[in-house]
């Protein structure tokens, strides 16, 4: 028989993985449908890639901003009151740019959009690593980011099929009905507890001091630039490299994108597992950054792609790059309940964010390098600060979450 408590664990950690599901769906489907959307407003084909990380920098410049304030609201007033408050601004929002007509607006609703996205992963994580046991929410998170990942699949496939505008249409309608499922969803258990006492809750300027602390927080950030940089970079602007490559085929960004996921969210479930199996976030860890290091050596260094050859090469990109999960649950596990939601939910929208100065430095070297000697620069760049940011963390597998910051 299963028990309450047990039917109460399932049915958040199902209301986390479709939370997550849909906001990788609206995520994802801008890098999916830009060229579409951007022609389809005038905006001339060879403008299109600068336009397109224009409005790519504009939604990650709100998961930025977002990504601080939904945390702190998560670690003041409760992780519940996030996952209605999030879904409800980008559902609303990506309602809203079905309506775009320039792309000014575009760009705003980009920004409220990425606003709203930022507090889905972090609040369904910390909720579900604080209401599941020690041993075992490892299991928990990598259910919420393996099924959650496959939304970019599902934003190819409509962003294919339908209209561009109507894509967006799509997601806000997922969205406001996720909102439905959530009113029958508990409140975590430490949270509660945490907020009877007399302790600091949500302080997001304590993460920078002391140094120890801070260094915590850089370093979470750093194991998971190398992944965006993959995802926004290598496979974003796919085309582009496919020419600096002299591939055979057209690469299509948004088919990249889609085999990419597919294989984040295999990667989700492998690397969760195998932390879980072998006891140990940090060592599994560094086996996927090195594997995923090895994978954009491939991609760099060879010419010739066809177009087949490049999809086998992005599921590859995302089973090694799919350590999102013990990533997450790890920052997660670094912190006290009093800053947990502050982390969990600002760590993967730093990464994020990270994109705008990987993009910055990118178009800077590109200028001066060309393309594939950019991307080389910034594939070392990257994955040797991830090594750094990793050697610095604890390892939290099996660690008691009910402790607060001083």
């Amino acid at each position: 028989m299963i028990n309450k408590q047990n039917k109460n664990v399932f049915f958040l950690i199902l209301v986390a993985a479709l939370g997550y599901f849909v906001d990788i769906y609206d995520l994802l489907l801008f890098l999916i449908i830009k060229n579409k959307s951007l022609s389809s407003l005038g905006v001339p084909a060879d403008k299109i890639t600068e336009t397109g990380l224009y409005l790519m920098n504009w939604q990650m410049a709100g998961l930025l901003i977002g990504g601080i304030f939904w945390g702190i609201l998560g670690d003041k007033k409760g992780r519940l009151s996030v996952l209605f408050g999030s879904i409800i601004m980008y559902s609303l929002a990506n309602i809203a740019n079905g309506f775009a007509t320039s792309i000014p607006v575009y760009a705003a609703l980009r920004f409220i959009a990425g606003i709203g996205l930022a507090g889905e992963l972090g609040a369904g994580i910390t909720l579900v690593s604080e209401s599941m046991s020690k041993e075992k929410r490892g299991y928990g998170t990598m259910l919420v980011a393996g099924i959650g990942l496959m939304g970019a699949v599902a934003a190819y496939i409509v962003g294919d099929f339908f209209e561009w505008r109507t894509a967006f249409f799509v997601g806000g309608g997922l969205g406001i009905i996720l909102l439905l499922l959530r009113f029958g969803v508990f409140e975590s258990g430490l949270f509660e507890n945490m907020s009877k006492k007399e302790v600091t809750k949500g302080n997001f300027f304590m993460l920078f001091f002391p140094w120890k602390r801070f260094s915590k927080y850089l370093s979470c950030i750093l194991i998971a630039v190398p992944l965006w940089f993959v995802v926004g970079i290598l496979v974003g602007i796919a085309p582009e490299f496919g020419k600096a490559l002299h591939a055979v085929d057209v690469l299509d960004n948004g088919k990249g994108v889609m085999f990419t996921y597919i294989g984040i969210s295999l990667g989700d479930f492998l690397s969760g597992a195998l932390s879980q199996l072998f006891k140990t976030r940090k060592k599994i860890v560094f086996i996927f950054i090195t594997l995923t290091f090895c994978t954009m050596l491939v991609y760099l260094l060879n010419t010739g792609w066809t177009a087949t050859g490049f999809y086998i090469l992005c599921i590859f990109f995302g089973l090694f790059t799919g350590y999102w999960v013990v990533f997450v649950t790890i920052a997660a596990e670094q912190f006290g309940t009093n800053l947990r939601a502050t982390v969990t939910t600002s760590v993967p929208n730093m990464v994020r964010g990270s994109l705008i100065l990987v993009t910055l430095l990118f178009q800077f070297l590109v200028v001066r390098t060309g393309i594939i000697n950019a991307a080389l620069c910034l594939a070392v760049l990257t994955v040797g600060l991830a090594y750094i940011g990793l050697y610095n963390l604890d390892e939290t597998y099996g660690r008691d979450l009910n402790f607060e910051e001083e």
